[in-house]
């Protein structure tokens, strides 16, 4: 019996007791004997007997459970906004399970439906890029189930979410090129239908006209953020009669890969072309040139949407919005 996990049913087997007997037994029921009791207990403990939680709270129908959707858990930005969240789940008992959707909508269906069949409690979710239709996330009402909305968000009339000020952001950071006498300013953006995509383009022409600087077409690029549209991007831009003197990057993948493609041309950062982006993970001090970007509460991001889906666990029917601040970490990649 010491190598396999041991469960009710096998403690009430060899002592002929059914498993609610057993069940009662070891919580200390009344009506259970104190002999009954004391032969459960014994044999629980020399079988190494512990209870399985997901069990208990399937039958309390109270799992302590909450689902977790982020599009990758490999960048530093959705692992640290994991850990906030699951900081303020163990403070209130509960554990947490985290899926990835891999930008795909068609895996961020089934993950929903998974986690529902999970019984999870609650879900916080970020949306994949290729999200456009939200019926999905409509459907955990049905089981009574809140979900919160963290970075990619939609529906705001009816989901609490946490977001970046992502407008202000990107107004920073176009300003700030412009004021290191940038004039020419490439925006690498994402896709159109995101929240977050609208409202940095938006902070990024703000800027612009606030500095009187004409918008070119042509420098604004927008649909998948990965490195490989990067790549195209950042080409296509520089071969251009006029290329960019500076790129605006969604994140960092697409900083990343218009500083190789710049170098890989024999052009140098930041004397020729600057470079900012979204997100500040940790190796962006690492690079070089070391890369300026707009870093996030990650961490707290976390906490505030865990402490939101708690509210509602708890009865508060209100839909919250949430937006944290950002800081500008200006490096070396945009100091001409």
């Amino acid at each position: 019996m010491t190598h396999k996990r041991i469960s009710l049913k096998d403690i009430a087997k060899e002592l002929g007791l059914s498993i609610s007997t057993v069940s009662r037994a070891l919580n200390g029921h009344p009506e259970i004997s104190e002999a009954v009791v004391q032969r459960v207990k014994a044999l629980a403990e020399a079988w190494n007997y512990s209870p399985n939680p997901f069990a208990m709270g399937l039958l309390r129908s109270n799992t302590k459970i909450l689902g977790v959707i982020v599009p990758d858990i490999v960048t530093h930005f959705y692992s640290s906004i994991i850990s906030g969240i699951e900081h303020v789940a163990r403070e209130n008992g509960y554990y947490i399970l985290i899926s990835t959707s891999h930008e795909s909508v068609e895996k961020e269906r089934e993950v929903v439906e998974n986690l529902l069949k999970t019984r999870v409690e609650g879900i916080i979710a970020c949306l994949s890029q290729e999200t456009i239709t939200f019926d999905h996330f409509l459907k955990p009402a049905d089981y009574d189930t809140p979900v919160v909305f963290f970075d990619r968000v939609c529906l705001p009339e009816k989901f609490s979410t946490v977001t970046a000020n992502n407008r202000q952001s990107a107004y920073t950071l176009t300003d700030h090129f412009i004021q290191h006498n940038s004039q020419r300013i490439a925006y690498l953006g994402g896709p159109a239908h995101l929240s977050i995509s609208r409202e940095r383009k938006n902070g990024y022409l703000g800027a612009l006209a606030k500095n009187r600087l004409p918008v070119d077409k042509q420098l604004i690029l927008e649909d998948k953020m990965s490195f490989e549209a990067g790549v195209e991007w950042v080409n296509r831009l520089l071969d251009l009669p006029q290329p960019p003197d500076a790129f605006f990057c969604m994140n960092d993948m697409l900083s990343f890969a218009a500083i190789r493609e710049i170098k890989r041309r024999g052009l140098r950062i930041p004397q020729d072309i600057v470079i900012g982006g979204f997100s500040d993970e940790f190796h962006s001090t690492f690079i070089e040139p070391s890369l300026t970007a707009i870093s996030h509460p990650t961490f707290e991001m976390g906490c505030r949407a865990c402490e939101l889906l708690f509210a509602r666990l708890r009865g508060d029917k209100s839909v919250h919005q949430v937006t944290v601040d950002c800081s500008l970490e200006v490096r070396d990649s945009s100091l001409r």
